[in-house]
């Protein structure tokens, strides 16, 4: 919610109203939702539903299970040190460029030896002007030097067994991380050329960010018991369970998250809904087909929602998903991943959902207007980030103009300001204030903008509100 934008929003809020949360974003956005919430929580703001989509449904997670204060805990999922290692370059792919770094190093010795040249000589003549002394020292001294590296026994003879052993190790790097990728698939579904495709693979790893994401919710479900993480079907049955017992109680809320299917072309909606707005009743046949109850038989597949909105298209493997027999996909393994345009989608369901008042969280600052441009990103993941938050920006930007109306009030929470990309885990460099900015700060600044622009003028202003309506009452 822009600075401009908070008159015309702040009337419509009701605490009496059902409400939900709607966390957008990738990446790093996660640490400015787990300020926001904790602002939220803090100010006991009432939230009945939590949506999320990409990164939003680790903070959805969280708190749809009374665990939200593990998203700010120090040593929490943004509180600690594990976040750093998200989405970072394929293991593959960063063991393959050091060993072409190398090859390529040793390739150009030659090369260096000329250069070196060209300095020497100089400097050689440079004292003898001078009457240091030295200059014949210097210059014998090299050139026997680089006669002894050119010998027939030494440079021709090393250099193209080193290339070979370069290319040898490269070879045997891919084709490791290639038969790692097929064995850790299960063969759970045919692929054509699949081993060429995972030779070469996808950029990024979206493997720690699974784990990441695992460990934490295991943490919170085991409590103090020391017990092994189960595997990621086992552990979404007990998440769905935990949430589906407690609904209702203190501290536990409703959970709706969109995913991709790849395969279907369609996205699809995990939701876990109270009494009276599940509506499972008789729906068009696109709706049969992408809603998917996680209160009915498809319990198991909680893990795989959260899994696969972490899975970035393209850009990351896609999480594999096998439904039940008994459902109407008849036991098919389908690919489901992110989609930055879904986040319409997910206005929709939140809709559907009963859902009169909406607060949006996300991690972008507004468009940026004439006189802003900023310097391009030169890194790979920067500029990757980029291209990401363009896409998210413009459908965040569509969605709620063709859907506020869908709602009685809606309210926008997000920076003015925010250089940190998506993926920037480890802080990045904004020119606009010459210093560093770190993923603790934007955990802050959602902190701060929770408060400054939900809770003081939101709802502080609706319960001065209710007050002056109760006073004046006869």
């Amino acid at each position: 919610m822009s600075p401009a934008s908070t008159p015309s929003v702040e009337t419509g809020y009701s605490p009496h109203r059902r409400t939900a949360l709607v966390l957008n974003g990738t990446g790093t956005a996660g640490a400015y939702h787990a300020g926001v919430v904790r602002a939220l929580h803090e100010a006991g703001v009432k939230v009945d539903l939590v949506a999320g989509r990409g990164i939003g449904v680790v903070g959805a997670a969280f708190m749809s299970v009374d665990g939200a204060e593990r998203l700010w805990a120090s040593g929490g999922l943004w509180g600690g040190s594990s976040a750093r290692r998200l989405y970072g370059w394929r293991t593959a792919l960063r063991m393959a460029a050091w060993v072409l770094a190398v090859t390529l190093t040793v390739v150009l010795l030659p090369m260096v030896g000329v250069v070196v040249a060209a300095a020497v000589y100089p400097v050689a003549y440079l004292l003898r002007v001078l009457g240091v002394g030295g200059d014949v020292w210097l210059t014998m001294g090299f050139g026997q030097f680089v006669e002894w590296v050119f010998s027939p026994m030494i440079l021709p003879t090393w250099l193209p067994r080193v290339v070979v052993l370069g290319l040898v190790v490269l070879l045997g790097v891919l084709a490791a991380a290639a038969v790692r990728v097929w064995i850790r698939g299960g063969r759970r579904r045919r692929t054509r050329s699949g081993f060429w495709w995972a030779l070469a693979g996808t950029p990024l790893d979206v493997l720690t960010a699974r784990g990441w994401l695992a460990d934490g919710l295991w943490q919170l479900m085991r409590g103090a018991a020391s017990i092994a993480r189960p595997g990621p079907t086992d552990l979404g049955q007990r998440f769905t369970d935990l949430l589906k017992e407690n609904l209702g109680q203190p501290g536990f809320r409703e959970l709706l998250v969109v995913t991709h299917d790849l395969d279907a072309r369609r996205d699809l909606v995990f939701s876990l809904l109270g009494a009276g707005y599940d509506r499972p009743g008789a729906e068009p046949e696109d709706r049969v087909l992408e809603r998917i109850d996680l209160a009915g038989e498809a319990q198991r597949h909680g893990f795989d929602a959260l899994a696969a909105a972490l899975s970035l298209p393209a850009l990351t493997e896609p999480w594999p998903v096998r439904f039940g027999s008994r459902t109407v996909w008849r036991g098919e393994t389908h690919r489901l991943c992110d989609r930055p345009g879904s986040i319409g989608r997910v206005l929709e369901e939140v809709a559907r959902a009963g859902a009169e008042q909406v607060i949006f969280v996300s991690a972008l600052a507004p468009p940026a207007g004439p006189r802003q441009l900023a310097p391009t990103r030169r890194d790979g993941r920067g500029r990757l980030g980029e291209a990401l938050a363009t896409l998210e920006a413009t459908a965040e930007r569509d969605a709620l103009l063709a859907r506020r109306s869908h709602f009685k009030a809606a309210f926008e929470i997000r920076p003015v300001h925010n250089p940190v990309g998506p993926f920037d885990f480890g802080g990045c460099y904004d020119p606009r204030s010459d210093r560093m900015h770190t993923l603790a700060e934007l955990q802050e600044r959602g902190y701060d903008d929770g408060h400054q622009q939900f809770v003081g003028p939101v709802v502080g202003a609706s319960g001065e509100r209710i007050e002056s309506a109760a006073t004046s009452r006869p």
